[in-house]
């Protein structure tokens, strides 16, 4: 008879796997349906497609699973769909990002330790398939894992950068500073640099703006950005890198590493 596949198990099976990731699923689905339905009633129509966005995106971890044969661990599978909630509901339909200082960097740093996560098990699937004639020591994967988070991170950036300068939006958040250094101030041409500091208000046209500083227009969001995402992936690294060394036993960095759906007597699928 021929074995039963991960996949082909029923969908009540999968649930009883990971009850926390279909409680928290069913949750959050529950509160987008119904802040969907609010902004209806309100005609945002932004935010009624941030909602339809959103109960997409909680689908994806599941589509994956099915399709491509891809384990998610349940930690990981409720990180993944709070953050989706936190970032397209908390954080642009209740204005999380303008009103809870860090918000986005929390995000950003979180998506550099999930990016590192995802990018090792890629490399890690491919360094144990037989099929593939890869032999790379843990240093190599744990390295290649933070490089892909980085490479994860910068493409957003430019993702935002395109939406800004295309669509006129401000996904690159601005910041508030109060003092400048730059050689286009210069009026003798010289290269020098001239500073000001103590900017308590700016005035754009003769029209004055309510701030009480000079508007950096998304150079130090895109760069604080970065830096956390750098972060996160460091933070990732080094435990995948002793997950490896240990041959899998960390029981923390399985919870984050996503691998190969097998059978039930063991087997690869």
């Amino acid at each position: 008879m021929a074995r039963k596949k991960w996949h082909t198990i029923p969908f009540y099976e999968q649930i009883r796997k990971t009850p926390g990731a279909f409680v928290v699923y069913i949750l959050l689905r529950l509160s987008v349906i119904l802040i969907m339905i609010a902004q209806i009633f309100n005609r945002d129509w932004k935010n009624v497609f941030l909602c339809a966005l959103t109960l997409v995106l909680f689908t994806v971890p599941s589509f994956i699973e099915k399709n491509w044969h891809i384990d998610i661990p349940g930690t990981l599978e409720v990180i993944i769909l709070l953050f989706i909630y936190a970032a397209e509901i908390l954080g642009e339909i209740r204005a999380y990002y303008v009103n809870v200082p860090g918000w986005d960097t929390a995000l950003h740093t979180i998506t550099g330790f999930l990016s590192a996560a995802v990018g090792f098990s890629l490399v890690d699937i491919l360094n144990r398939n037989e099929h593939i004639k890869l032999s790379l020591s843990p240093l190599y994967v744990a390295m290649t894992a933070f490089c892909f988070s980085l490479s994860v991170g910068i493409i957003w950036e430019f993702f935002e950068f395109s939406m800004d300068m295309m669509f006129g939006l401000d996904m690159q958040k601005d910041t508030i500073i109060h003092s400048i250094s730059s050689v286009t101030l210069d009026e003798t041409m010289s290269n020098k640099i001239v500073t000001i500091n103590g900017i308590t208000e700016t005035t754009v046209n003769g029209v004055h703006l309510n701030i009480d500083g000079y508007l950096d227009i998304g150079l130090i969001d895109t760069m604080k950005d970065l830096i956390v995402t750098f972060i996160g992936a460091s933070v990732f690294s080094p435990i995948g890198y002793v997950y490896l060394k240990k041959r899998g036993k960390g029981r923390f960095a399985k919870r984050f590493i996503p691998s190969l759906q097998r059978d039930e007597d063991g087997g690869k699928d």
